[in-house]
């Protein structure tokens, strides 16, 4: 039956086509190899904990005990200034806020406590954008405590937005009580949580994780450095934050970006200002030299084309909405496998820059790196006989 519904078909067709579905061709790095080198064992800092994260793919290169549950101390204020960072991007509160030095914070976390603070005066307001770089650059705690309680009423019911956005982000070794890190029940982290929370603020609010890099903040008379020693020490550090008291010993999370290669690492109880930062640079030095990052594809660059039904066009190009960057072991570059996956049947209208399945890369089997495919192109719906064919022969395909 359908053979004689064909050749009636063909026999008024006024036009032709392609009606077999062309599979598309598989998308091909490019770029030029780099020499193969054994990797070594990475430095092992003097801590409790630590890890060394490649910031494109989430990947540990390497760590020892990063799910272990530690004292995250003052490196608490990053998961603060992102929780601040994602409730101004919700409006609910502003840059130009005034936010009161309530006396609870200024006796909690001023100058009359052993914690570093920011020293804003008591009972009075400063605006909240002065106050975020007080407590990144400072790491004041009086600051910190005065923007929990401006954003949600109270430090307690601050900490519980704290919760919240960590859940989110993944942090699922992590609990917090106040918004500074002093010690205290049932608060702690991982130092694997904390490097996907700096990877997170880095990717969500670039904004607000610039304030780390800030070398010196003054309030008032009162200039303080930056505590990250790295900042003085290595150009492509950017930063992120220290920590430190009795029980957490000394921690520091820092990233650095090398070309288009960025990596954090987190180290947790050292011991000493110093040690923290020797370690960390260690490692990401380490990191930079045997793993390395690859641009594969450009935004608006074709990877492939793909048939469409029923469209003005009969095919739609298709590409990435965003750089899509992979990292890998040095010399290990020509082993990726890289993938599509495409609906096998695309019907118009097709809008510019829609999702259309996505392109996948792996190495040694595992998928280190993934983004959706997006229509380079517009493919408008065609007219009522062209449908009316193309409906036709989708149903002839279809047994």
């Amino acid at each position: 039956m359908k053979f004689r519904f064909a050749l009636a078909a063909l026999a008024t067709a006024a036009f032709g086509a392609a009606i077999a579905q062309t599979p598309a061709p598989q998308p091909a790095p490019a770029a030029p190899p780099a020499e193969s080198v054994a990797i070594p064992p990475p430095p092992k800092p003097a801590g409790t904990a630590w890890v060394l994260m490649d910031y494109i793919t989430g990947q540990v290169l390497a760590g020892e005990n990063y799910d272990q549950r530690v004292e995250p101390a003052s490196i608490t204020k990053v998961m603060t200034s992102y929780v601040l960072a994602a409730e101004q991007k919700n409006g609910k509160i502003r840059p130009d806020d005034q936010v009161m030095m309530s006396e609870r914070a200024w006796r909690e976390g001023g100058a009359g406590t052993d914690g570093s603070y920011s020293g804003f005066a008591v009972n009075k307001t400063a605006p909240l954008l002065d106050m975020e770089k007080g407590m990144a650059v400072q790491s004041g705690n009086d600051a910190a405590i005065a923007l929990a309680e401006h954003a949600a009423g109270s430090q307690e019911a601050f900490a519980s937005l704290m919760n919240n956005y960590a859940a989110k982000i993944g942090m699922k070794g992590s609990h917090f009580v106040n918004a500074h890190g002093l010690s205290a029940p049932e608060h702690y982290s991982t130092a694997y949580d904390l490097a996907l929370l700096g990877r997170a603020l880095i990717s969500d609010y670039p904004e607000t994780y610039a304030f780390n890099k800030i070398k010196e903040f003054t309030v008032g008379t009162i200039t303080q450095p930056n505590r990250n020693l790295l900042l003085w020490r290595d150009g492509s550090v950017d930063g992120i934050k220290t920590g430190h008291h009795s029980g957490a010993g000394y921690c520091l999370m820092s990233s650095a970006k090398r070309g288009d290669q960025r990596l954090i690492a987190v180290v947790m109880g050292s011991t000493s200002e110093k040690q923290r930062a020797d370690d960390s640079l260690a490692l990401l030095n380490w990191g930079f030299r045997f793993y390395e990052t690859h641009r594969l594809y450009e935004p608006g660059k074709v990877i492939a084309s793909q048939r469409v039904w029923k469209g003005q066009a009969k095919e739609v190009q298709l590409g990435v909405a965003q750089p899509m960057l992979v990292s890998v072991p040095r010399g290990r570059y020509g082993d990726l496998k890289p993938s599509m996956n495409v609906p096998k049947t695309l019907v118009a209208p097709i809008t510019q820059g829609q999702a259309i399945g996505d392109v996948k890369v792996t190495l040694d089997g595992k998928v280190i790196a993934q983004a959706p495919l997006v229509a380079i192109n517009a493919v408008e719906e065609a007219g009522f006989f062209k449908r009316l064919w193309d409906a036709f022969w989708m149903w002839w395909e279809s047994d």
